[in-house]
C-alpha cells in the first residue's frame, strides 16, 4: 500500500524537532561530569518528571503496536497487559522506596551494584548485569521494529526505509551520548502528552468511523466474533497461561535496567510511592487500545499482517495530517524509550563488567566515558541483531521477561530477608535462568508462562539452599544500614 506524502513529512518535522530537544536538554556539561549525573540526572528529578520517565519506559511503541497485534489476533488475551501493570506498581509501593534510598546513600547507579554491596559478591553482580543487557538486546530491537514499521507504512514509495530507520537511531545514539538521561526525560514530555492526546482522539473516534458508536461497536464485535471477548479455557495460552504471564511480567518490570534508570533518577522515595498510585492511570489508554484490535479485525481486509493491525487502520480511517500526528507519536514511542534502554543497559557494562571485572583502578572521568560511549554498541548491536534476525525479536523479548525475573528474588527478597545468602541466591539465579531456556527451546510449558516454572525453580532452590550458608554471614555496615538501625530511614526519606 502506497505511504502518505503529509503524513510522512509531519511525521519526520516532529521526530526531528523532538530530537533537538534532546540535544538541547543537554547543553549543561554537568549532564556529562559523572555517572551519577549522565545516567541518573543526579537523582533530581521530581514526581512529575518521574511520571513522564517511566511512562516513556514503560509504554513502548510495542506497548500499542503489540496489544493491537495481540487483540486482532487472540482477542482477550491481549488484556493480560493490565493486570501486570497493577501487580507492577503495587508491589513497587512497598520495595522501590527502602532501594531508592539504598542507592542514594551508595551513589550506585544500576540493580548489579546494588546486588554487589548487599551479598558482597561480583560474580553475581556481574551475573546480573549479563542477564539485563542481554535481555534489552532484543527489546531495543522491539522499538527498532516500532519504528521501521511506522516509517513503512507511511513511506513506501518515497523513502528507503531502513536507511531512516539506521539514521534515527543513530540520532538517539548522539543525543544520548551528549544529553545522558535528561534527553530522553525531556522529550518523554512531549511523548507522553502525544500519547495521552492521539491515542484517547483515535479510541474515541475510530469506532464512531467505521460503527457509528463505540456500543455499537461492541454490538458488532459480540455478535459476529464472540471468540475475542474471551479467554481460552484451554491450550497453549489459556487462562493458566494469562495468570502467570501477568504475574511473571508484573514481577519482572522494574527489574529491567531502563525502569531501574527511571527509579534511581528520582529525588524522594516519596516521588516512588507517589508513581506507584499514578502511573496505572496510563492503563486506561492500553484498556482502549486493545478495542482498536477488535476494530481493526473488522475493519482491515482479511490477511493483514497483524504486527500492521493498527498502522493499517489508521491509514485507511484518516488523511495525511492525522496519520502524521499518530504515526509521529509512535516513532517517538520507539525513540525515546531506546534511548532509555542503551543508557540502561551502558550501565551495566561499564560499572559491572568494565570496572569491576576488566578494569577495576579506572578514573570515575574515564568511567563515565566509557559508560557514554557503550550508547553506540548498544544501539548498533540492537540494529544488526534486529537486521539479521527480525522475524524473532517478538519470542526473545518475551523471553527477556522470562529471564528478566529471575533476578527478582536476588534484588526484591533480599531487601527484605536479612539472611538471605549470595550462595544461595547465586545457585537459585542460574538454575531459574537454565529451567526457563529449557522450557522455552523444548516448548514443554504445559500451558504456563515460561518464565513461571524458572521463577519457581529459582525460589525453591534458594530456600531450600539457604539454610546451609547462613553460617558463612557476617554482620556488616550494608546489613545493618539494610536492617538495623537504619530501617526507619524512610521517615527521613524525602
Amino acid at each position: 500500500m502506497q505511504g502518505n506524502l503529509t503524513a510522512l513529512l509531519i511525521t519526520g518535522i516532529i521526530v526531528l524537532g523532538v530530537v533537538l530537544i534532546g540535544f538541547l536538554s543537554g547543553r549543561d556539561k554537568t549532564n556529562r561530569s559523572s555517572v551519577e549525573e549522565w545516567s541518573v540526572g543526579g537523582r533530581r528529578f521530581g514526581t512529575l518528571l518521574v511520571w513522564f520517565l517511566v511512562g516513556a519506559d514503560l509504554y513502548t511503541a510495542y506497548t500499542f503496536l503489540g496489544l493491537t497485534s495481540t487483540a486482532y489476533t487472540g482477542g482477550s488475551l491481549a488484556f493480560f497487559a493490565i493486570p501486570y501493570t497493577i501487580i507492577a506498581y503495587f508491589i513497587s509501593y512497598f520495595f522501590l522506596p527502602k532501594l531508592w534510598k539504598f542507592s542514594k546513600n551508595h551513589k550506585i547507579t544500576t540493580l548489579a551494584d546494588y546486588a554487589k554491596l548487599r551479598f558482597n559478591s561480583k560474580f553475581l553482580s556481574f551475573l546480573i548485569a549479563v542477564v539485563g543487557v542481554l535481555m534489552l538486546i532484543p527489546y531495543i530491537d522491539l522499538q527498532l521494529a516500532g519504528i521501521q514499521d511506522t516509517l513503512t507504512v507511511a513511506g513506501t514509495g518515497f523513502i528507503n526505509v531502513k536507511v531512516v530507520v539506521i539514521v534515527s537511531f543513530l540520532l538517539v545514539a548522539l543525543f544520548t551520548f551528549f544529553s545522558g538521561i535528561k534527553g530522553p526525560t525531556y522529550t518523554a514530555i512531549i511523548k507522553d502528552i502525544l500519547v495521552w492526546v492521539i491515542m484517547l482522539f483515535l479510541v474515541v473516534n475510530l469506532p464512531i468511523i467505521h460503527f457509528g458508536s463505540w456500543g455499537a461497536m461492541i454490538d458488532k464485535v459480540a455478535t459476529d466474533s464472540p471468540q475475542l471477548l474471551t479467554i481460552p479455557t484451554s491450550g497453549p495460552k489459556g487462562i493458566p497461561w494469562f495468570l502467570t504471564a501477568s504475574l511473571v511480567s508484573g514481577l519482572a518490570l522494574f527489574m529491567w535496567a531502563h525502569a531501574a534508570t527511571g527509579v534511581f533518577t528520582a529525588k524522594s522515595a516519596d516521588a516512588l510511592r507517589k508513581n506507584a498510585v499514578f502511573l496505572p492511570l496510563y492503563n486506561i489508554v492500553l484498556i482502549l487500545l486493545i478495542f482498536l484490535g477488535f476494530v481493526a479485525f473488522h475493519v482491515l481486509p482479511e490477511g493483514t499482517n497483524p504486527r500492521f493491525a493498527l498502522l493499517n487502520l489508521i491509514q485507511v480511517s484518516y488523511g495525511g495530517v492525522v496519520q502524521g500526528l499518530a504515526y509521529s507519536t509512535i516513532a517517538l514511542a520507539s525513540l525515546i524509550p531506546c534511548s532509555i534502554m542503551a543508557i540502561g543497559a551502558s550501565n551495566l557494562f561499564a560499572n559491572n563488567i568494565y570496572r569491576d571485572l576488566i578494569n577495576p583502578n579506572v578514573q570515575p572521568a574515564q568511567l563515565t566515558l566509557v559508560t557514554r560511549c557503550m550508547v553506540f554498541v548498544v544501539i548498533g548491536l540492537a540494529l544488526v541483531f534486529g537486521m539479521v534476525f527480525p522475524s524473532a525479536l517478538v519470542s526473545l523479548q518475551l523471553l527477556g521477561v522470562s529471564g528478566m525475573v529471575q533476578i527478582f528474588p536476588a534484588i526484591v527478597f533480599s531487601l527484605f530477608w536479612k539472611k538471605q545468602t549470595k550462595e544461595a541466591t547465586t545457585a537459585g539465579l542460574l538454575v531459574g535462568l537454565v529451567v526457563t531456556f529449557t522450557v522455552y527451546a523444548t516448548g514443554k510449558s504445559f500451558g504456563i508462562y515460561e518464565g513461571f516454572w524458572g521463577l519457581l525453580a529459582n525460589v525453591v532452590v534458594t530456600v531450600v539452599l539457604n539454610p546451609l550458608f547462613v553460617s558463612r554471614i557476617k554482620n556488616n555496615p550494608i546489613l545493618d544500614q539494610l536492617f538495623g538501625q537504619h530501617q526507619n530511614h524512610l521517615k527521613k526519606d524525602a
